[in-house]
């Protein structure tokens, strides 16, 4: 399978704890920056090996235009090459909507999944109920629609990761990635914002696709969406009562493609 993670060494990790101190951030600073735990930020810091999709976190955290490799060069590397071997490679995106859409895709679904899997964690030392608007730090607060926020508690986020899941898995075994409800929409979305920043960051992103490829690599999820409604009615100023299709009691509901 190809490597998706830059391998550590004390020289880089030398680099990321003189630029933290730079800066004067703490651990702690410098983790939610970067999105994050302490106890990850501690390992780079330790020489251990870096997942390529929190290189754009880091440099967020640092201030650093690119992520150095071992000799202080931007690492080059085809995310095609990268993911094409990746458990949620889909070719259904691939053939469909070009292989941009499937790297999206894939690399967005890791970043996703960290996320919930994260505010997961800590809401389980929280009281029954609680939301992931009352944590210290959130990774998908600023994510998802800010109508809703007081809905998104522990169960939600098990709901939302079994079927980011299911997801990656009709992904895997190659089957048609069509979607019938809000909440695989929004999934769907939000891998693809989350893996944009991965895209722009990567060296080698000029050969990640052709150029009619790259203009589009923005635009896949709505032409598969057939629609912009998930921004309108998500991420828009308008308010959503419970008999709109796009309120939160209907996101699991089955409404697309169900002939």
């Amino acid at each position: 399978m190809a490597q998706r993670s830059i391998q550590g060494d004390q020289e880089l990790a030398r680099k990321i704890k003189q630029r933290r101190n730079e800066l004067n951030l703490t651990i702690e600073e410098a983790a939610l920056r970067a999105g994050v735990g302490t106890k990850t930020w501690c390992r780079y810091e330790a020489g251990e090996s870096i997942r390529r999709d929190k290189c754009r976190g880091i440099c967020k955290a640092l201030n650093w235009r690119d992520f150095p490799n071992k000799k202080g060069d931007v690492e080059k590397k085809s995310l095609i090459e990268e993911y094409r071997d990746h458990e949620a490679w889909s070719q259904f995106l691939a053939d469909n909507y070009g292989s941009g859409a499937a790297v999206a895709f894939a690399a967005g679904s890791d970043i996703l999944l960290d996320y919930i899997n994260q505010d997961q964690s800590d809401l389980a030392s929280m009281p029954s109920g609680s939301h992931i608007g009352q944590l210290s730090t959130s990774f998908i607060s600023e994510e998802l629609p800010p109508q809703f926020l007081m809905r998104y508690d522990y169960d939600f986020l098990y709901k939302m990761k079994c079927v980011l899941l299911q997801l990656r898995w009709r992904a895997k075994h190659e089957i048609p990635m069509t979607v019938h409800s809000i909440l695989e929409e929004l999934l769907i979305y939000l891998c693809n914002e989350e893996a944009q920043a991965l895209i722009e960051i990567s060296a080698g992103a000029d050969d990640l696709v052709d150029n009619e490829e790259l203009d589009d690599m923005e635009d896949w999820v709505f032409n598969m969406f057939d629609d912009m409604d998930i921004i309108t009615f998500l991420y828009s100023d308008e308010y959503l009562t419970e008999d709109h299709p796009f309120h939160f009691k209907h996101w699991c509901d089955q409404q697309f493609y169900m002939d």
